[in-house]
């Protein structure tokens, strides 16, 4: 399921969590990899913290997502 961003209707049984500044609803059993999939950043390597902590790469499939949780997803720019 794709995130939404609140406002465009509600997903039943929702949980709204906050990812870099924008309210987005996803289902309960969502996890971090879930929410990389489904903003299409799974291949992308980047930084996710979530409520102020790290989650380290090896734990996005097995880290569950909270309604409330604060998200941050912070993508590697390499160059010169």
């Amino acid at each position: 399921m794709a995130p939404r961003l609140t406002g465009g209707g509600n997903i039943c049984d929702a949980m709204k969590l906050e990812v870099n500044g924008t309210t987005v609803e996803l289902p309960p059993e969502a996890t971090v990899e879930m929410l990389l999939a489904a903003l299409d950043k799974a291949d992308t390597p980047c930084a996710v913290e979530r409520n102020g902590t790290l989650v380290p790469w090896k734990t996005r499939g097995g880290t569950a997502l909270a309604d409330g949780d604060r998200i941050e997803i912070v993508t590697l720019v390499g160059g010169g």
